[in-house]
């Protein structure tokens, strides 16, 4: 039996999902903010569970399976920063005076980091899409985002629970994870049961909040970009919404409403269409998970429009389950597995342990060298 914690770090809240073998014991919600304004909101509440035999910390863009008491704590900001989080300390500290809300789940998860190494708690951190070796190398050039640790981990309970629904093997499994969340959208493509391609919430298209990719033309254009840069740009800034529901509700009377509405449907869409060449269009599931699919409108619409690919449902959550989002219960199924406990057999399967590398290992512009500095 295993005891493990999984922490998912939203754009809105931090979820915290504790499993004990395939049965959920535990969830907490806390918002993003109050994490920001004080770390030992987190820790607190996972204190009282000890002893845990691994916690999967917030993973970030990803790296490969590494553990928090190998990193020296004189290094430990420095080394999450870059590799956790692609960020300079100089825009973080710039986007925190702004009060970026995007930017405030950075802070939350440097400081968490920083206090759980003085605890010298089991914490280790997990790969995103890139690092994955059951990903070709051919899809991953000029590429850094394909999908951040916590949509990996949203595909790993995707694995898990399609072979639940239909009593076949990791083998068989095969779908499309199409996330879409307060921030960013994402998705993810699964066959054969291991991850195998991905379209990023930077690489992708426009989310509630995010910008998503950006023509080339403008990047040459402004020159200068900070990281907060990448949290304005979709549905709530042409909307001036704030909040994905309030969007849904001027859809019908207001002409803004209704073009935010329809870019935020459409670009998740393509996400999906573009991830089909790597199941060999022929997906057994396109699953729907994320904050924005349990808005009934955006599930509906998306639901009838992408079901002449595949059959959709929305993705289904562990025993016990009932608050924490799916990354959460994700990143728990990882830590379990990693702690070889219940799910030993399918993180070996998806062979999670054996990611490698950094996310800029497969850019290959010039300017590249302007950033392999950083992550020496």
């Amino acid at each position: 039996m295993c005891k493990v914690i999984g922490i998912d770090p939203g754009t809105r809240s931090f979820d915290i999902c504790g499993i004990e073998d395939d049965h959920v014991y535990y969830e907490k919600i806390i918002d993003t903010i109050d994490i920001a304004k004080n770390p030992g909101i987190l820790l607190k509440s996972i204190e009282d569970l000890f002893p845990l035999d691994l916690i999967v910390g917030p993973s970030g863009y990803g790296v490969p399976v590494t553990y928090l008491t190998n990193i020296p704590f004189d290094k430990v900001e420095d080394w999450y920063l870059t590799n956790i989080l692609l960020l300079k300390k100089k825009d973080l500290e710039n986007a925190l005076k702004r009060g970026d809300i995007g930017i405030m789940v950075y802070y939350g998860m440097v400081k968490s980091a920083i206090e759980m190494k003085k605890r010298k708690w089991p914490v280790c951190y997990i790969p995103g899409v890139i690092h994955m070796p059951t990903v070709p190398k051919y899809r991953k050039f000029n590429k850094i985002d394909m999908g951040t640790a916590d949509k990996l981990s949203t595909a790993v309970l995707g694995v898990y629970d399609q072979s639940r629904e239909y009593q076949i093997d990791y083998s068989e499994v095969s779908f499309i994870l199409l996330e879409a969340g307060f921030g960013y959208n994402a998705a993810i493509a699964v066959y054969n049961g291991r991850i195998v391609d991905g379209v990023g919430g930077t690489s992708g298209g426009l989310g509630f909040l995010t910008i998503g990719s950006m023509d080339a033309e403008l990047v040459q254009l402004v020159g200068i970009w900070e990281k907060s840069d990448i949290f304005v740009g979709g549905a709530s800034t042409i909307s001036s919404k704030t909040d994905p529901r309030e969007l849904e509700k001027c859809i019908d009377t207001d002409n803004r409403c209704y073009e935010a509405w329809q870019a935020l449907i459409e670009s998740n869409i393509k996400n999906v269409y573009s991830l089909l060449p790597s199941v060999n269009n022929k997906p057994r599931e396109i699953i729907l998970s994320g904050r924005l699919s349990r808005i009934k409108r955006f599930e509906e619409e998306l639901s009838t429009k992408l079901s002449k690919i595949a059959y959709v449902r929305k993705i289904g959550y562990l025993n016990g389950a009932k608050i924490t989002k799916e990354a959460a219960q994700g990143y728990a199924i990882v830590a379990c597995g990693l702690a070889g406990g219940y799910f030993e057999d399918l993180i070996d399967w998806m062979k999670i342990k054996e990611a490698y590398g950094t996310a800029i290992d497969y850019v290959v512009h010039p300017k590249k060298e302007l950033i392999r500095g950083l992550f020496r």
